[in-house]
């Protein structure tokens, strides 16, 4: 509950189809593209806070003339930061070249970042590196135009060690063991040799070196390159590259694990991470904001022609739940009903936890992304409180006097705001001396509202590792004096690390995992982690599509109810005095509020990749023997 997750990224991809002087005219400014690029990553600041990065292209520049700009921040701030920075730049000129002021043309030439093509991107840092140089969007250089290549995505993959392998098989020799260099060098070496093979075929066709660059770009086939390129990966990605003439492409996994939204109308193409992003940037509708297919790219060419084309055969649509439950903007239509949906399929549980004491019960929750699912939870609760008012009624019919009716319709649900999060405080919180008394005051409560016979249910959207939940939420919440705390999660338990962008690579630090181990020892069953880590170790040297998750064997004993009680002890502080109940989401209930998004793995440990095993696999390996490595 509110423990600090992480996640990679948000992408952003805008291509002007008209010239930039079209924009100056209808929309007063050439830095058109530059302004809706501020909005599309600030609109976005949810995926990523850790840094931002922006680059920009310039189409049909003169030899010698910059196209390319590029800025990266890690600034606490960055997305502020980043334009700051633009627009201090573009300031400058303007103020030292008034000249420039109502001529495009010399301000395409003169200034940077202003451009047709452009690329932003926020990130959360998952592996503990945060500087400037792990920023996307990363830049690969070369003195060929078509060679240039920019890049940045949503993304982790699994096999970054068979990919760097790869390279090395193809002669290459990348600066940096990281997924994103990897999967940058990887695309390159195949744009390199298509454009080497264009070259020798226009110069057969009697063209010369000037006259062969507007043929190789003319002729570069993007989705051949990405075909050869992604044939092995295995993960879950958004990948968004600019090549330097101004060819543009998004590929989305196989698996649409990772999410990427389009937009397309005769002034702009526009590719985000999250829908609503561009319905109210653009100010366009729902419907007219479409998802990319999993397995497919949007490719925009130089020339401004847009394609979807299939790069790699759909697998079976696992498109991240958690990520809607959790990280996602609840703005969307669409996961804003499904938040709503999952409030809704928890309530049957709660009323019984409560023994359906609706009038001794107080509801919260715990601020902000659970909001929606309260309000889902709340709704069903009047449902249910109506029917009991019904039944009040008509049981007395003619005997009940008017007072009585009032009496009986004035019981409502009681809903209070009991947490609020002091965000200055949890900034505060930078090193581990003191941090245990400091973390038990980054939330302030609402005094007054509960009284010694009621019961307070709270919800919120996850709970992973616990840790704020018993040394914080909890003993606050005690403070209160309730005779019962019921924490409700609308996710269901997790249980198994993520390996494709969430920052949940170990095991020993999900607090389900934790449980299932105690329960095993009280049990006399603990010799089944023996069993589980040999099988892992059997595996080891497998082909990927033959390993099977044999960390499910610590989970199959016991019952979701089990678990959920054994977690529910090991949160509760050292003498608090209100009897603590948590419930979980049942996986049955999240697919039928998420039927389109049944990437369930965090949860079921179904991994949509063959990588995914593996992953979970040398993750129960690190945690048996004590490793603190990451699982990949």
């Amino acid at each position: 509950m509110s423990d600090a997750l992480k996640h990679e990224c948000g992408i952003a991809v805008i291509r002007l189809l008209k010239p930039l002087e079209f924009y100056k005219e209808k929309y007063g400014s050439a830095f058109y593209g530059v302004n809706k690029m501020y909005l599309l990553m600030e609109k976005q600041h949810n995926r990523g806070q850790d840094g931002a990065g922006f680059a920009s292209i310039k189409l049909d520049t003169k030899p010698g003339e910059r196209y390319i700009s590029r800025v990266r921040s890690i600034a606490q701030q960055p997305i502020q930061d980043i334009f700051a920075q633009i627009n201090q730049r573009i300031n400058k000129e303007m103020v030292e070249h008034p000249e420039y002021v109502n001529d495009v043309a010399a301000q395409k030439k003169n200034i940077p970042y202003i451009g047709e093509v452009l690329l932003g991107h926020v990130r959360y840092g998952t592996f503990g590196k945060n500087s400037v140089e792990s920023v996307h969007p990363f830049l690969r250089q070369n003195n060929w135009m078509h060679r240039n290549l920019i890049m940045a995505g949503n993304f982790n993959m699994t096999n970054v060690k068979e990919l760097f392998a790869n390279l090395i098989t193809l002669g290459q020799h990348p600066k940096e063991y990281t997924d994103t260099i990897t999967i940058m060098e990887k695309i390159g070496h195949f744009l390199d040799d298509a454009v080497s093979k264009i070259y020798k075929q226009v110069k057969k066709e009697g063209y010369n070196k000037m006259e062969a660059s507007p043929l190789i770009a003319e002729r570069l086939n993007v989705a051949k390159i990405l075909k050869r390129a992604a044939k092995n990966w295995d993960g879950g990605y958004a990948m968004a590259g600019l090549i330097g003439h101004g060819d543009a492409f998004v590929l989305r996994d196989p698996a649409g694990i990772r999410p990427a939204y389009y937009y397309k109308d005769d002034e702009v193409v526009v590719i985000a991470s999250e829908r609503p992003v561009i319905q109210t940037v653009f100010n366009v509708k729902f419907e007219d904001v479409k998802e990319l297919e999993p397995g497919h790219a949007i490719i925009t060419k130089k020339s401004g022609a847009v394609s979807i084309k299939k790069i790699l055969e759909p697998l079976e649509r696992k498109s991240c739940s958690f990520e809607r439950i959790y990280f996602s903007r609840g703005s969307d239509a669409e996961i804003y009903k499904e938040r709503k949906m999952l409030g809704k399929l928890l309530m049957p549980k709660v009323l019984e936890a409560i023994d359906n004491d609706t009038k001794n019960t107080v509801f919260s929750y715990i601020p902000n992304t659970a909001e929606t699912s309260f309000f889902g939870m709340i709704e069903t609760a009047e449902a249910a409180l109506n029917q009991k008012k019904t039944a009040a009624i008509l049981e007395g019919q003619h005997s009940l006097s008017p007072e009585k009716v009032t009496e009986i319709l004035e019981e409502h649900t009681r809903i209070e705001k009991i947490a609020i999060k002091d965000a200055k405080l949890r900034t505060f919180i930078t090193e581990d001396s003191s941090r245990d008394d400091l973390v038990a005051h980054v939330y302030d409560i609402t005094y007054g509202v509960i009284k010694p016979t009621d019961n307070l249910v709270i919800i919120d959207d996850s709970i992973v590792r616990g840790t704020t939940l018993k040394k914080s939420i909890l003993k606050m919440l005690d403070r209160l004096g309730p005779k019962k705390i019921v924490v409700v999660s609308s996710a269901p338990q997790i249980r198994y690390p993520d390996c494709y962008g969430i920052d949940m690579a170990n095991l020993e630090s999900l607090i389900a995992f934790r449980a299932a181990l105690e329960l095993l020892k009280e049990a006399g069953n603990f010799g089944i982690v023996e069993e589980v880590y040999k099988k892992c170790i059997e595996q080891t040297d497998l082909d990927d599509k033959h390993v099977q998750n044999f960390v499910k064997e610590i989970y199959d004993p016991f019952t979701d109810e089990q678990i959920s009680d054994k977690i529910a002890e090991l949160l509760s502080p050292d003498n608090i005095k209100a009897e603590v109940k948590i419930i979980f989401q049942p996986v049955e209930n999240l697919h039928k509020a998420c039927p389109e998004h049944l990437g369930d793995w965090y949860f079921t440990g179904n991994y949509p990749t063959v990588g995914g095993n593996r992953v979970v696999n040398r993750a129960f390996i690190n945690y048996y023997e004590g490793n603190k490595e990451r699982a990949y």
